[in-house]
């Protein structure tokens, strides 16, 4: 077997990153920008910076073990009652960020062509079941070309306007500086962060990567669709062991590790730049304009400011952050119920099981700014459950043998764990208080 070039290993984490680049995102940083100006800046920076170490340990966890991080915590929680409730907490923090994907898809389409809430929620929502029979008839590499093609628009259209109207760059070095200004800017802060951190690409890293370098894995992916009307259990499978992987692969496992550092580099650093330039041209243009802490309200700014390009660009990048996320994250949940629960579900049936809620959302006429907001800092409270065991697991020498993490890297975990649960308890602290 020929040995496959450093390129071709590459892909996975630009998959996952597209967790990076979803609605999410661009409500929670361009709320930040034209609220608060270059206040939280911070944020995103030491966001994109612990994603790396947590996307990293993931993809680590897919490679080696040949098992996602689902299917790991299903083996190691013997207590059946127990893994049922940590489904259920990953589960309703899928759901959240299937309301922050189908509402920015809606939105976009809303803004694009005129096409009503509710029924661009659907669209957006079909779209994503034809990503994902792509996905899982076509194989990880099919999948991962279409996504890639979705990213490339995403960041076109995300950054265009910070070249055609730049912040100050005093302003964005002054953003570097840690510190909140009110209660608004703390939860604003868990919002980045929880669309920055997102559980379910933690979920999904996981199993892009055992997806791609499992030998025999990509015709089981968990998104296979099942002719079956109820769940078929899926019999648990004892992981290979990784000389086993290797020998398969005809890759080293050191070497495919090496290549994931750069697959993981190079899609923090374009999320990170996306993210960063979408919060700075709020910051720039639109902070003290009236109405602009809404997604219309920052088009029709954008478009009345700066042009009619800049905002056509903003809502097209904003429809294939919709796109691509919401089938990423329909995977990501669809890998949640095979590795905790056991159990495989037609497609059709997943898919509608997180995209009934939004479109719920959408019909009774929710603020859907706000909506993608607060689905945030949902997504903010399950990040301590899947990032504290993902460090536990890949500490462990049992699981990971020679590969497992070095003290520097558990401790760098760790300081990321606490770091995120403590700003998760300070803002459930000032919600309970009404401060």
């Amino acid at each position: 077997m020929s040995t496959p070039r450093a390129a071709w290993l590459l892909g996975p984490a630009l998959v996952a990153g597209v967790a990076y680049l979803d609605p999410g995102n661009v409500a929670s940083n361009m709320t930040a920008g034209a609220v608060y100006g270059y206040l939280l800046v911070w944020v995103v920076v030491l966001g994109n910076v612990m994603a790396w170490l947590i996307q990293y340990l993931s993809a680590k966890l897919g490679i080696v073990t040949g098992q996602s991080l689902p299917e790991t915590l299903g083996r190691r929680i013997r207590n059946p009652w127990a893994r049922r409730a940590y489904w259920l907490q990953a589960e309703l923090v899928a759901m959240a960020t299937d309301i922050a994907e189908v509402i920015g898809g809606a939105v976009a389409l809303y803004l694009l062509f005129g096409v009503p809430l509710v029924w661009g929620g659907a669209l957006t929502g079909a779209v994503s079941i034809v990503l994902l029979l792509v996905q899982s008839r076509r194989g990880a590499k099919s999948f991962e070309f279409v996504v890639i093609g979705l990213i490339a628009i995403i960041a076109i259209g995300f950054t265009f306007g910070v070249f055609i109207a730049p912040p100050d760059p005093a302003g964005v070095l002054g953003g570097m500086v840690p510190r909140f200004d009110d209660t608004g800017s703390v939860l604003l802060a868990a919002s980045i962060l929880g669309a920055t951190i997102m559980p379910h690409a933690i979920y999904a890293h996981s199993a892009l990567a055992r997806d791609r370098f499992t030998p025999g894995r990509a015709a089981r992916t968990p998104v296979e669709p099942s002719p079956a009307a109820t769940p078929a259990r899926t019999e648990v499978r004892m992981p290979l062991q990784e000389p086993q992987l290797a020998e398969l692969r005809g890759i080293s496992t050191s070497r495919l590790l090496r290549a994931t550092k750069w697959d993981v580099t190079i899609a923090m650093a374009i999320a990170g730049t996306v993210n960063l330039c979408i919060l700075l041209l709020a910051a720039a243009n639109l902070a003290g304009v009236p109405a602009t802490d809404s997604l219309e309200g920052a088009y029709a700014a954008l478009r009345d400011g700066i042009g009619p390009v800049v905002a056509t660009l903003f809502a097209v990048g904003l429809l294939a952050s919709g796109l691509a996320s919401t089938s990423v994250g329909a995977y990501a949940g669809a890998e949640i119920m095979h590795g905790l629960l056991r159990v495989r579900v037609p497609l059709l049936a997943r898919r509608l099981v997180t995209l009934v809620p939004a479109l719920v959302i959408l019909a009774i006429g929710f603020d859907p700014t706000l909506a993608l907001v607060l689905s945030q800092v949902v997504l903010s409270f399950g990040i301590p459950f899947a990032l504290v065991p993902l460090v536990a697991v890949t500490a462990n020498r049992e699981v990971l043998g020679e590969f497992r993490n070095r003290l520097m890297t558990t401790l760098a975990g760790v300081a990321a764990s606490i770091f995120l649960i403590a700003l998760n308890a300070i803002l459930l602290w000032l919600v309970l208080t009404g401060a």
